[in-house]
């Protein structure tokens, strides 16, 4: 198993959408593995494949509170198929460190995706399980919490991020 490096925002790939996944092999299984163990180590709820750099449909989750035992959750090719009613939560990305912000999403979805073992399943997600399966679902189609917030909030974020890195050359 490997600590992955995860990948920042603005960096391109990020904006990618993905490729779905026409076998799950041991690379695969090993892919995932390594996720879930750069996710546990951040830490984070979710962390979706393009975040460490690879274009293909492969996330992995775990909203379990901290005290009790992990449940690592692996979506292959997932699709969002059913939603219903909306929420906002405050969301932040392990591509976007540091930041923060109120996202509208939908309070319950259903999620179709294949385990690891290849075998088709549905997650109905509710609350937080909600709102991650939509997030990590997003980065595979190229879309960054960010891309959610209204264009002020992100014009904002991006003066944010420009002056930290003139201080930063500045250092």
């Amino acid at each position: 198993m490997a600590i992955l490096e995860i990948l920042q925002y603005p960096n391109p790939i990020l904006k990618k959408k993905t490729q779905p996944i026409e076998r799950i092999d041991q690379t695969i299984r090993e892919l995932a593995q390594d996720m879930a163990e750069t996710m546990y180590a951040v830490p984070g709820v979710g962390l979706a494949a393009p975040q460490v750099g690879r274009p293909i449909r492969l996330a992995v989750l775990d909203v379990t509170p901290a005290d009790q035992p992990k449940n690592l959750v692996v979506l292959v090719n997932p699709v969002v198929v059913e939603t219903e009613g909306e929420c906002s939560w405050e969301e932040g990305c392990l591509s976007v460190p540091e930041y923060a912000e109120e996202v509208k999403r939908k309070k319950r979805v259903i999620v179709r995706c294949q385990n690891l073992a290849g075998e088709n399943v549905e997650i109905v997600g509710e609350e937080l399980l909600s709102i991650v399966l939509q997030h990590e679902i997003d980065h595979l189609d190229g879309i960054l919490f960010l891309d959610r917030l209204s264009k002020l909030k992100r014009d904002l974020f991006k003066k944010r991020l420009q002056k930290e890195k003139k201080e930063g050359m500045k250092l």
